[in-house]
């Protein structure tokens, strides 16, 4: 599962928005489940930022959430970011020089049950 979270942060802040998002991803690191996580910022304009995790499960994510060193540094600052869906499951991947391969999707047939 991918966790993407984009933020808008003005020039003058970006040190204090950096410490910041460090903090926020060393405490989801130390999570169960967690198994990758960077924090980048668009070459083509540096106010987009974006902190990428990755985690093996759903589940493991949203655990990860309920924990307090979480709660009290990452859940203020991904609560800045842009309104828009942030987690996404893998439906295909590819390794280096390595063919597809196509993993089904963990969403419900019926969401509505």
């Amino acid at each position: 599962m991918l966790v993407l979270n984009r933020f808008l942060i003005p020039p003058d802040t970006q040190d204090a928005f950096a410490e910041r998002a460090h903090a926020a991803l060393e405490a989801l690191a130390a999570r169960p489940g967690y198994l990758s996580g960077r924090l980048t910022r668009a070459l083509d304009d540096p106010a987009h930022w974006t902190l990428v995790t990755e985690w093996e499960s759903v589940g493991a994510y949203r655990r990860a959430l309920g924990d307090f060193d979480v709660k009290m540094r990452s859940i203020p600052l991904l609560s800045e970011s842009i309104d828009e869906p942030s987690a996404f499951e893998t439906l295909a991947d590819a390794a280096p020089g390595g063919p597809v391969r196509v993993t089904p999707s963990d969403r419900a047939a019926q969401p509505w049950r």
